[in-house]
C-alpha cells in the first residue's frame, strides 16, 4: 500500500509520467485564495498533548507527504532542542473538522517526538510499510511499535559534532530524562492552526494553503492532494479498476501513475457520467465536490459503479490499444474519454444495469472528427458550454449500449 491500499502496485518512478496523457484541464486555474474565509491562529500545545493527538488520529498525516525521512542524529538534535528549551520551527496544521487536524508543515519534526515518547525509533528499510501501516491505522499499534523488525530503541545520537565531547543528554531515552521528563512533558511547542470558515461546502482551499505553506518542496498535482482529502471506498474501487489490463492498454500506461493521473481520469468519466449535468467550472472544483460527495456511498453503490465500469472495458474489448490516443502524438486523450464513456454508459446508468454490446472503433472515430466535439475540446475546454456540448456531441454520435 502507498497512500492508501496495502495491495496496490507501486507505480513506476521515472519520467514518463507525465508523458502518456494530452490534459485539457492543465491551464484550468480552479484555486483563487482570495475567494475563501480562512482564519490562522496560534495554539500552543505541549509535547505529550501532540503524541496523544496521534494516538487517537486527531492528527493525521496526508497522504500526500513523504514518508519519514530523517535520521536519527538529526532526530536526536530535535528533542535535544527540545529538552533545553531551544527555538524550534513551529507546525502547520489544516483543521479538517472539529479537533481532527492535518499536517500541512511539520511531519518530521512531529513525528520524531512522538517516536521518541514511544521509545522507539523507526528502521529504515521498513518505513514505507510502516507509512502504510500509520494510513490504514491513522497510529502506530503497539504491535507493531513493539516489533523489533519496524523498530529499534530510540536512544538519542549525539556525539559531538564541534568537539571531542558528545552531548551530556548522548545515549538517553524517554525513560533515562530522570528530571527533565517533565520539562521535555510539558514544553509548548507553537502550532499554527489554519481553518477554511467558508464556503462550507467546499474546503478547495487546502491545494493552495498546502502548496503555499509546506517547505518540503513537493510540486504536488491536485489528484495527489484530493485522494487523501476525500479517500474513500470510493477511491479503492477506482485503485482496484485502475490495474485492471484492458484498462492500462487503452491508456498506453502499463504502470499506474506516479501523481495519480490515471486515478484522476477514472474520477473525471464517473463525475461527468453522475454529475455532469450540474458541471460548472473549475474542473478542480467540481472534481473536489464530487471527491466529497462519493465519501457517502455505500459497498453497493460502489460495487454497482464496478461493475458498470468493467462492463464498459467489455464493450471495448474490440477497440485497438490506440482507440483514445491522438495519432498526432500518441497520448491518451482524456477529453475523448470522458466523453465516450459517458455516453456509452448513461442508459445502463439510469437503469442500473451493465453495459450491453460492443463499442465499435468507428464511433469513436466520428466523434473524434465531428467539427462542433472538436471545436468544443479545443479552446476554453473547461467552461461549461464546451463541457456540456463534447457530452451531448458524443451521446448523439457514439451513442448508448
Amino acid at each position: 500500500m502507498d497512500v492508501h491500499r496495502i495491495d496496490r502496485p507501486e507505480p513506476e518512478m521515472d519520467n514518463q509520467s507525465n508523458t502518456w496523457f494530452a490534459d485539457d484541464a492543465e491551464d484550468d486555474d480552479g484555486i483563487h485564495i482570495d475567494q475563501y474565509d480562512i482564519t490562522a491562529s496560534p495554539n500552543d500545545f505541549n509535547l505529550v498533548t501532540l503524541g496523544s493527538f496521534i494516538d487517537r488520529g486527531a492528527v493525521r498525516i496526508p497522504g500526500f507527504q513523504r514518508h519519514f525521512v530523517w535520521d536519527l542524529p538529526r532526530a536526536s538534535r530535535l528533542i535535544e532542542s527540545l529538552i533545553l528549551g531551544l527555538p524550534v520551527p513551529q507546525l502547520f496544521l489544516y483543521e479538517e473538522s472539529r479537533n481532527r487536524f492535518l499536517v500541512i508543515d511539520g511531519q518530521q519534526r512531529l513525528m520524531s517526538i512522538y517516536y521518541f515518547i514511544k521509545r522507539r525509533f523507526p528502521r529504515q528499510e521498513s518505513r514505507q510499510e510502516l507509512r502504510a501501516v500509520f494510513d490504514e491505522a491513522g497510529h502506530i499499534p503497539d504491535e507493531v511499535l513493539n516489533d523489533d523488525k519496524y523498530f529499534r530503541p530510540f536512544k538519542l545520537q549525539l556525539s559531538g559534532r564541534f568537539s571531542d565531547r558528545p552531548s551530556r543528554f548522548h545515549g538517553v531515552d524517554y525513560d533515562s530524562l530522570d528530571e527533565y521528563q517533565s520539562q521535555f512533558d510539558l514544553r509548548p511547542l507553537r502550532n499554527i492552526i489554519v481553518k477554511q470558515v467558508s464556503p462550507s461546502d467546499d474546503d478547495s482551499s487546502i491545494f493552495e494553503i498546502f502548496n503555499r505553506l509546506n517547505t518540503g518542496g513537493m510540486n504536488l498535482r491536485p489528484q495527489e492532494i484530493r485522494t487523501s482529502m476525500y479517500h474513500s471506498t470510493f477511491y479503492s474501487m477506482l485503485y482496484d479498476v485502475n490495474v485492471e489490463s484492458t484498462w492500462r492498454s487503452l491508456l498506453g500506461a502499463p504502470a499506474p501513475d506516479l501523481h495519480l493521473k490515471d486515478i484522476e481520469v477514472l474520477l473525471r468519466g464517473f463525475a461527468m457520467l453522475v454529475d455532469g449535468d450540474k458541471y460548472a467550472p473549475s474542473m478542480l472544483r467540481f472534481l473536489n465536490r464530487f471527491s466529497k460527495k462519493c465519501r457517502t456511498h455505500d459497498s453497493q453503490q460502489n460495487e454497482y459503479l464496478k461493475e458498470l465500469f468493467l462492463s464498459f472495458l467489455e464493450a471495448c474489448s474490440e477497440l485497438p490499444d490506440d482507440a483514445f490516443q491522438n495519432p498526432h502524438d500518441n497520448r491518451f486523450n482524456i477529453t475523448l474519454y470522458e466523453a465516450v464513456f459517458t455516453a456509452v454508459c448513461g442508459r445502463a446508468f439510469e437503469e442500473r444495469r451493465r453495459v450491453a454490446g460492443e463499442l465499435t472503433l468507428d464511433r469513436v472515430r466520428a466523434l473524434r472528427k465531428d467539427r462542433e466535439f472538436t471545436a468544443a475540446a479545443a479552446f476554453d475546454t473547461t467552461s461549461t458550454a464546451n463541457v456540456r456540448k463534447r457530452l451531448s456531441r458524443s451521446r448523439e454520435i457514439v451513442g448508448a449500449l
